[in-house]
């Protein structure tokens, strides 16, 4: 059973804070959070990930980056990345977490394409994947709330 789930991309301000506001939206009872490799700490979710968010009715103008640490590896059930390279980078730092980093695309074999600085279809193409794989979690995690 997953009780905290940890979300991690590279900055923590485009995929990891849309891939929580997805999966907070469908699983309200866990405890759910992200964080960044090379957070730009402080910072706010890029504005267009926020309107992009904001499209499909999840909010995620709250949301304030911060660096992933070892406290949240240890604290974290399940850790979901964007790329295998940051499983790699993660297992490799904290190698007491390994079996329990796995890529949040898993089931689509294939790596969320970060949109930082981009221009929005590449911010629309992310949230479709990751929308399309918060859906296969949310069944694992918590399979009485699933999206219809």
């Amino acid at each position: 059973m997953f009780n905290r789930v940890l979300i991690v991309c590279t900055g923590n301000i485009c995929r990891s804070p849309i891939a929580e506001g997805l999966l907070k939206r469908d699983c309200s009872n866990l405890d759910i959070s992200s964080a960044g490799l090379h957070a730009l700490e402080g910072h706010p979710a890029d504005p267009l990930a926020i309107e992009v968010m904001s499209e499909i009715g999840v909010d995620i103008s709250r949301h304030v980056a911060r660096r992933f640490t070892r406290k949240d590896a240890v604290r974290a059930d399940l850790i979901l990345v964007m790329e295998t390279e940051q499983k790699r980078e993660i297992e490799s730092v904290f190698p007491e977490v390994r079996g329990k980093v796995f890529r949040f695309a898993e089931q689509s074999g294939v790596d969320v394409l970060d949109p930082y600085r981009k221009s929005k279809p590449f911010f629309n193409a992310a949230l479709a994947l990751l929308a399309e794989s918060a859906a296969v979690w949310t069944t694992k995690l918590e399979p009485s709330n699933t999206r219809t």
